[in-house]
C-alpha cells in the first residue's frame, strides 16, 4: 500500500465542512462553550469555598502552618528544624494566660512567637513592629488594649495580670505594636521578646520545669512545600531522629505532634473512606454527563445530517480513521471558539454565586474567590474531554458506514412503518410520535438532559427539606436560653470559683416571661466511684500502656468487696433538666423523689445519637457505690513517706487516698443522655445524675453550673437584649447561648446548600434546555424538504405547527415520567447516604419539585417548537424544495 501525506487535505476538508453548516457551528459553539461554563463556573465555587472555609478554618485554629512539634527542650527543637522535609519554621513559646476580668470571656495568651509564627497566626502589626530582645516591649490586638482600656498609643506602658504554670503575676510592658483582631480567632495574643519569657520564668523559679509540661517550652511550627500529607511528614520527621508520637509514656522519645485540621485537603484524605469516594465520583460522572448529552446530541445530529458527504468521500479513497480525523478536527476548532467564550463566563457566574452561597453563612471569608490557574486548566481539560468523548461515537458511525448505506441512510423507517397501516390510521399525533421514534438515541439522550436537571433539584430539595431543625436544636439547644460562668462555655473545667449566684437567677426570674426553668448542679468535691477491675483496665488501656494501668490499679484505693476507686463525675438535676434527657432504659420518675438514693448513668452519644455502651460500666438495677471524700493524704508510692503538704512532692512520686470519708450506695434507675448544652463540655469519667436535693444532700455542696430556662415567644427578644446587657456591663463573668442564635445558624447551612444544589441544577436544566432546543432546531432544519413537501399534499401550516408541538410535548412529557422513575429509584439510596453523613438529616419523600417543574416542562415542549418553526419557515414552499434539492 502507498501512503500518501494527504494531512493537509483532511484539513482543508474540515474546514470547508463547517464554513457549509454556519448555523449548526452556532449551536455547537453554544454547546461547547455552556459545558465550558459549567465545569468554571462548579470549578469556582468548589475552589473559592474551599479556600473560604480553609481561611475561616485556619482562623478559628488561629494560624495556618501546617503542623506542629509540640513541648519540646531547646535541644529537640533545634534538632528537628534543620530536617530537609521543612520547607518553613516557626517557633513559639507559652508563657502564660490571663483569665480574670476583663479577659474571662477572651482566651488571652502572653508568649514569644518568631515572625513567621507572627505572620502565621495572624499577628502582623499593621502599626508599630514586634518587640525586640532584651526590652520590655510587647505587641497585642487592639481588642485587648480596649479590655485594658489602653489608647493604641505606640510606647504606652499597660500592666496585665496572668497565670504562668498556676502561679499568679503582674508584669509591666510597653506597647510597640498592634493589629486587627478576627472576630472569629479564639485566642488574643501579647507577644513579648524570648528573654522577657525567661526573664519572668526565671523570677517565678520555672525556669527549668513546670507542673504543665507546656509553659516555657518550645513549639515548632512548620511549612512542607504542599498539604497534602501532612501527618505522614511529621511522622517521617520523628523517625528520622529517633522520636515517635504513639507511646506517651516513652518520656525519652515520645513528642506530641498536631496536623492543622484547617487543611481540607489534609482532612479529606485522612478520612477518604468508601461513602466519601462514591459520593466524589459520583459528582464528577454527573458533571461530565450532563456536558456529554448535549455536545453528543449536536455532533450526532451533525454526522447524521453530513452521513451524505462521508459516504461520497469514502467512494474518493477517504478512509474510516481519516473521516474520524476530520470529525475530531472540527470538534477540536470549535472547542478553541467555545471554550474561551465558556472559561470567561463561567469565572464570572461561578464568582457571583461563590459571593451569593458565602453570604448566607457566618464566620467565612467574603472576598475570597480564586483565579487559580488550575481552575481554567481544569476547566479546559474537562471540556476538551467531554467533547472528544462526545464526538467519538458518532465518529464511529461516520467512519463505519459504507457508500451505498449512506446515500440510503434515514435515521429511522418508523414513519414507513406507520404509513402500512393506510391513510386513515395517520393522524397528527402518530405522524409526531413516529418522528419522536426515528431516532431513539437522540430522543434518549435529550430526554435524559431534561431528566437530570429535575432528578438534581429533586435530590436537592428533599436534601434541604431533610434538614431537620428539631435534630440539630435538641443537640445544641433544648432550652431557649443556657446562662453559666463564661469559663463554663470556654470548655473549663467546673469548680466553686465558676459557679454561677443566686442572685443572677433571681433577676433573671424578676424580668418575667419564664415558662419554666432549671438548674444543674456541678460537682466541686472531692469523690470516688468503685468499679470492677476488669472494666477499670478496659477503660484506661484506652488512653495509656498496660504497665501504667497495671501500676494505677496496684496503688488504688479499693471498696470493702475488693473494687477499684475510679474518676467520677456527678451533676444535681432540677425537675426542668430532667425532662430534657433521654432516657436510653429503665424509668426516671423515682429521680424526681428529692431525697431518695436512685441514680442515673450517663452514657456518651454519637452525632447520630447512638450511645458508646461502653462509656459508662451501670446498668439499670445494679449499686453505684460513690465515695464522699472529706480529707485525703499524699503518699510516696515506693518508700510510703507521707506527705505533709502537697508542695513537699516536688518532682517525687506520689499518690493519694481518703482517710476521712462518706460511702453512700445509690440504685441506677436509668440509662441516660444528656444534651452537650445541659452537662459537662469535657468528658473523661464516668457520670451520672442525681435528683438536686439529694444531690446537696450527699455532696454537701450547691454549686450551679448553669441555669436554662425558656420564654414566650413575646418576651424572648426582650430577654435577649437584657442578658446581652447584663453578661456584658453589670456581671461580665458571665455569659449565655440563646437558641435563636442555632436557629439562625441552622437557616443558613440549609440555604447555603440549597443555593449551591439549585445552582448545580439551573447549569444543568439549562444545558438540558438548550439541548431540547438544539433537538428541535436541527429537526426542523434537517427537515426542512420533508415539511415542504408534506405542505405541497395539503397538509396547513397549523398542523405542521400542532405536530411539532406534539413532538415538543412527548420530549417534555417523556422527561417527567423519567424524572420520576428516577427519582423515586435515587432518593432513597441518596438519603441513606446523605443521613450517614448529616446527622440531623430526616428523609421525606416528596413530589413537589417535580410537579412544580412539570408545568414549565410543558410551556418549553410547546414554545420552543414553535420558536424555532417560526425562525426557520420565512421562505415560501417552492424554495425551500429547490433549496434542498440543489
Amino acid at each position: 500500500m502507498i501512503r500518501v501525506s494527504n494531512g493537509k487535505c483532511i484539513r482543508n476538508l474540515s474546514k470547508k465542512s463547517l464554513l457549509a453548516s454556519q448555523t449548526r457551528n452556532y449551536i455547537a459553539i453554544s454547546a461547547i462553550a455552556l459545558t465550558s461554563i459549567l465545569f468554571t463556573t462548579l470549578f469556582t465555587i468548589i475552589v473559592s469555598i474551599n479556600a473560604s472555609f480553609q481561611e475561616a478554618n485556619f482562623r478559628q485554629v488561629g494560624s495556618f502552618n501546617h503542623g506542629s512539634f509540640k513541648y519540646l527542650t531547646q535541644e529537640q527543637f533545634n534538632e528537628i528544624k534543620e530536617d530537609p522535609l521543612i520547607k518553613q519554621w516557626g517557633v513559639r513559646r507559652f508563657l502564660g494566660m490571663s483569665k480574670e476580668v476583663p479577659f474571662n470571656k477572651n482566651d488571652v495568651e502572653i508568649g514569644y512567637s518568631d515572625k513567621n509564627q507572627a505572620h502565621w497566626m495572624y499577628c502582623d502589626p499593621v502599626e508599630g513592629r514586634l518587640p525586640k530582645e532584651g526590652t520590655y516591649e510587647a505587641a497585642t490586638d487592639l481588642e485587648v488594649l480596649k479590655l485594658l482600656g489602653v489608647e493604641p498609643k505606640l510606647g504606652t506602658e499597660f500592666t496585665i495580670t496572668f497565670y504562668v504554670d498556676g502561679v499568679k503575676t503582674t508584669q509591666k510592658f510597653i506597647l510597640c505594636g498592634w493589629w486587627e483582631k478576627d472576630d472569629v480567632t479564639k485566642a488574643n495574643h501579647i507577644l513579648i521578646p524570648e528573654s522577657r519569657v525567661d526573664a519572668v520564668l526565671q523570677e517565678l523559679d520555672k525556669a527549668y520545669s513546670t507542673q504543665d509540661g507546656m509553659t516555657g517550652s518550645w513549639n515548632l511550627d512548620v511549612m512542607f512545600k504542599n498539604d497534602a500529607q501532612i501527618e505522614k511528614n511529621l511522622y517521617t520527621i520523628l523517625t528520622n531522629h529517633g522520636y515517635q508520637s504513639e507511646n506517651q509514656n516513652d518520656d525519652k522519645s515520645y513528642i506530641d505532634t498536631g496536623v492543622n485540621w484547617g487543611y481540607t485537603g489534609a482532612q479529606l484524605l485522612n478520612n477518604l473512606d468508601f461513602t466519601t469516594v462514591i459520593g466524589i465520583g459520583t459528582m464528577l460522572v454527573l458533571i461530565l454527563f450532563s456536558g456529554y448529552l448535549i455536545i453528543y446530541n449536536v455532533f450526532q445530529t451533525s454526522v447524521v445530517n453530513d452521513i451524505r458527504l462521508y459516504g461520497l468521500l469514502k467512494t474518493i479513497g477517504i478512509t474510516g480513521r481519516q473521516i474520524k480525523q476530520i470529525i475530531r478536527q472540527q470538534a477540536l476548532i470549535l472547542s478553541l471558539m467555545g471554550i474561551p467564550i465558556g472559561l470567561f463566563l463561567g469565572w464570572f457566574m461561578g464568582a457571583k454565586l461563590t459571593y451569593l452561597v458565602l453570604s448566607r453563612l457566618n464566620s467565612v471569608v467574603m472576598d475570597v474567590v480564586s483565579i487559580h490557574p488550575l481552575i481554567f486548566v481544569f476547566s479546559a481539560i474537562f471540556s476538551l474531554i467531554t467533547v472528544f468523548i462526545s464526538c467519538s461515537k458518532p465518529g464511529r458511525m461516520a467512519a463505519k458506514i459504507s457508500p451505498i448505506e449512506a446515500v440510503r441512510y434515514t435515521e429511522s423507517n418508523t414513519l414507513k412503518k406507520v404509513t402500512k397501516k393506510g391513510i386513515k390510521g395517520i393522524s397528527i399525533l402518530h405522524m409526531a410520535k413516529a418522528n419522536i421514534g426515528r431516532s431513539r438515541s437522540k430522543t434518549v439522550v435529550t430526554m435524559l438532559s431534561l431528566t437530570l436537571a429535575v432528578v438534581l433539584f429533586h435530590v436537592t430539595v428533599m436534601f434541604t427539606n431533610g434538614f431537620d431543625m428539631d435534630k440539630y436544636l435538641a443537640k445544641n439547644s433544648v432550652s431557649d436560653f443556657v446562662v453559666a460562668d463564661a469559663g463554663y462555655f470556654q470548655y473549663e473545667f467546673f469548680s466553686g470559683d465558676t459557679a454561677l449566684m443566686q442572685e443572677t437567677i433571681d433577676t433573671i426570674k424578676a424580668q418575667g416571661g419564664l415558662t419554666g426553668g432549671g438548674s444543674v448542679y456541678g460537682r466541686t468535691s472531692k469523690m470516688l466511684q468503685f468499679v470492677s477491675e476488669d472494666y477499670f483496665y478496659m477503660k484506661e488501656s484506652k488512653y495509656t500502656d498496660t504497665e501504667t494501668v497495671k501500676q494505677k490499679i496496684k496503688f488504688s484505693e479499693r471498696s470493702m468487696d475488693g473494687r477499684i476507686g475510679d474518676q467520677v463525675q456527678i451533676s444535681g438535676m432540677e425537675p426542668y433538666i430532667l425532662d430534657r434527657i433521654e432516657v436510653l432504659e429503665g424509668d426516671l420518675s423515682k429521680l424526681y423523689e428529692p431525697g431518695k438514693r436512685y441514680i442515673a448513668a450517663v452514657y456518651v452519644v454519637d452525632d447520630y445519637g447512638n450511645p458508646y455502651m461502653d462509656s459508662n460500666w451501670a446498668k439499670v438495677g445494679d449499686t453505684v457505690t460513690l465515695r464522699y471524700i472529706e480529707e485525703e493524704e499524699y503518699y510516696n508510692p515506693i518508700n510510703g513517706h507521707i506527705y505533709t503538704s502537697f508542695d513537699e512532692i516536688g518532682d517525687q512520686p506520689y499518690q493519694s487516698r481518703s482517710i476521712q470519708y462518706r460511702d453512700v450506695d445509690y440504685e441506677v434507675v436509668a440509662l441516660v443522655t444528656v444534651p452537650y448544652v445541659l452537662g459537662y463540655r469535657y468528658s473523661g469519667s464516668d457520670e451520672f445524675i442525681l435528683n438536686d436535693k439529694t444531690f446537696i444532700q450527699d455532696t454537701g455542696t450547691a454549686n450551679v453550673m448553669l441555669y436554662a430556662f425558656d420564654t414566650t415567644n413575646e418576651d424572648s427578644l426582650s430577654m435577649e437584649v437584657f442578658l446581652n446587657d447584663y453578661t456584658n456591663h453589670v456581671n461580665p463573668n458571665y455569659d449565655y447561648e440563646s437558641k435563636s442564635s442555632y436557629e439562625a445558624e441552622f437557616e443558613g447551612f440549609r440555604n447555603m446548600f440549597f443555593l449551591l444544589g439549585g445552582t448545580l441544577s439551573f447549569i444543568v436544566g439549562l444545558i438540558g434546555v438548550l439541548n431540547f432546543f438544539n433537538t428541535i432546531l436541527i429537526s426542523i432544519i434537517a427537515r426542512k424538504r420533508e415539511f415542504a413537501m408534506l405542505q405541497s399534499i395539503g397538509m396547513t401550516g397549523k398542523q405542521l405547527k400542532c405536530m411539532l408541538v406534539y413532538e415538543g410535548l412527548f420530549y417534555a412529557g417523556g422527561s417527567v415520567v423519567c424524572a420520576l422513575v428516577l427519582s423515586l429509584l435515587i432518593t432513597p439510596l441518596a438519603s441513606y447516604m446523605l443521613s450517614s453523613m448529616f446527622w440531623f438529616f430526616t428523609y421525606h419523600l416528596t413530589f413537589m419539585p417535580i410537579l412544580v417543574i412539570a408545568p414549565i416542562f410543558i410551556l418549553l415542549g410547546i414554545t420552543i417548537p414553535l420558536i424555532v418553526y417560526y425562525t426557520t419557515s420565512k421562505q415560501s414552499i417552492v424554495e425551500r424544495l429547490r433549496q434542498v434539492e440543489s
